[in-house]
Parts: C-alpha cells; sequence; structure tokens
C-alpha cells in the first residue's frame, strides 16, 4: 500500500525519495503536474521508477492510500496545490506543506486541508536538499506537526518542532531568506558591476581583505550558481517573503528588488553548475 504521497517531484521530492532509499520509496507514490503532458511526462516517470516510486496518473491515485502526503510544489502553486488535493485527501492524513512560502499562504492552505479533514503541517525546508538528501533539517508548525514529527522519525528524516501555530516554521524561514537571498542578489550587484568596470580582482582583494574569515570568490561563485540554477523558484519565494514583510507592516523594497534579480538570471536558462567565478560572471554578463 503506497500511503506516502509525494505532490511535486522536482529537485527536493527527488532528493528525499533518494535518501529514503528503495524499501520506503515502494510504498510511495508521486504526482507532477508535468505528468498531464505527453511531452513532460516521460522524464518525471523515468525518475520516480528509477527511485522505487509509482508515479500516479492523477491526484486522486496518488492520494488514495495516503498517511502522509509531502508537499513540494513551488511556492506560488502551494495553496492551488491544497485546493486541488483536498477531494482526494484521505481523513486524517497528513498534508506536509514543504513549500517556501509567507505565513498568510501556508494559513490559507491549512484552512483548505483542514475542511477536507486532514491535518495540515507547516514544514520550512532550512538548507538546500543536496547533499544532505533526506536529512536536510526541517522546521514544524501546526496542528499536525507533533504527528508529523513521528512520522519523519521513521523515515529517517531530521526535524523539530516548533510550535502548534501555523505560520511559526515558516515566518523562520522568510525572514531567514532576506538574508541568505539578499546575499546572493548582492553578490551579483556587485561583482557583476566590478567585471564590468574591468575592477572586479582589486574588489573582491578589498572584500578579502575587509573581511579575512570569507572566502569571497568560493562564496561568489557559489551564489551565482544558485541563482543560475534556480533563479525562478527563488524569486517566486522571494515575493512571498514580500508578502512576509508586508504582513509585518514592514517596508520590503530591497526584497522585492532581491526577487527581480534571482528571476532576471534565473530566466537566462544557464547551468552554472560548471565552471568557477570568473565563467559565471562571463557567461550572465553576456546575457544582460
Amino acid at each position: 500500500m503506497q500511503e506516502i504521497a509525494v505532490i511535486g517531484f522536482g529537485e527536493a521530492g527527488r532528493a528525499f525519495a533518494t535518501g529514503w532509499g528503495r524499501e520506503t520509496c515502494a510504498r510511495a507514490t508521486c504526482y507532477d503536474l508535468k505528468l498531464d503532458t505527453p511531452e513532460t511526462a516521460a522524464p518525471i516517470q523515468e525518475a520516480a521508477t528509477a527511485l522505487g516510486l509509482h508515479p500516479a496518473a492523477n491526484r486522486a491515485e496518488a492520494l488514495t492510500h495516503a498517511k502522509a502526503v509531502f508537499c513540494l510544489v513551488t511556492a506560488d502553486q502551494a495553496v492551488t496545490a491544497a485546493r486541488e488535493c483536498a477531494p482526494h485527501l484521505p481523513n486524517g492524513a497528513l498534508w506536509l506543506d514543504c513549500n517556501s512560502c509567507a505565513p498568510e499562504s501556508k494559513r490559507a492552505a491549512a484552512e483548505v486541508i483542514a475542511e477536507a479533514g486532514g491535518l495540515y503541517v507547516d514544514v520550512a525546508v532550512m538548507s538546500p536538499v543536496h547533499p544532505k538528501l533526506h536529512r536536510t533539517p526541517l522546521l514544524l508548525s501546526g496542528p499536525g506537526a507533533t504527528e508529523a514529527i513521528s512520522w519523519l522519525d521513521r523515515l529517517d528524516m531530521e526535524a523539530r518542532w516548533i510550535g502548534e501555530q501555523v505560520g511559526s516554521a515558516s515566518s523562520i524561514k522568510m525572514i531567514r531568506s532576506v538574508m541568505i537571498k539578499g546575499l546572493e542578489a548582492l553578490t551579483a550587484e556587485c561583482l557583476l558591476a566590478a567585471r564590468k568596470a574591468g575592477v572586479d580582482a582589486e574588489v573582491l582583494g578589498s572584500l578579502m581583505a575587509s573581511n579575512p574569515e570569507m572566502s569571497w570568490d568560493s562564496r561568489a561563485a557559489y551564489n551565482l550558481e544558485r541563482m543560475m540554477e534556480h533563479g525562478i523558484r527563488r524569486a517566486a519565494e522571494m515575493r512571498e517573503v514580500v508578502r512576509t514583510l508586508d504582513g509585518l507592516g514592514l517596508p520590503s523594497n530591497l526584497t522585492a528588488a532581491v526577487s527581480e534579480w534571482h528571476d532576471r538570471i534565473g530566466g537566462m536558462g544557464l547551468k552554472g553548475r560548471d565552471g568557477d567565478l570568473d565563467t559565471r560572471a562571463r557567461e550572465i554578463l553576456e546575457r544582460l
């Protein structure tokens, strides 16, 4: 019986499944919107089958026997995914909302899941899913958080209970992202300008002199790679951060600009996995 369901089978879903192993994945099914289109279905089907999961034909099939559902869609689709899955959710099933959303979005999804008889869990994924896979640190809050901890322990996942309020876990993730994704955008704006002006070596040298505890060139290369590979998804997350700040009655101008930088670089279609800082900066500048 496939009692684990994964809704959205992108990088995070595949990373979790890889860490779980084939024995656990034999009890899991997945559904992704790309399965609805013949042109995009094959890669999802192949990835799921290779890891041991059953790729479901639709949401109803994916959720039929589900006791724990991992929702891993993009930030802007989290509430929609809850609404579309709710009619098929078994009574008492855990809905682990692992998407990087504002507390307001999480609360909206929680209402939908509660009305369907499910147990909602606000999950904050606190680091990239590689290389830790299913051991990536998670923060949990909401009405289903306590029960979810037991489930995640059985899956050998690293989760920490934050509280019973939906939005507690996501607030931590959102506010932290102001700094993490903001530094990435600042890296792009600073070092791309330095390279364009022909003073990148001098700027990096000055940064190293001011903050010798940080390896600025390797960190900058990593930051650009994150934006090149995941900029679109991170931009969607930062729009949710803007909602979080607005909800607190605080300015969000800088975070909105950070979102624009991630969107711009992520939309270039560049693959940043190979290459150093110089290569990545050159490729981005050629597209700007």
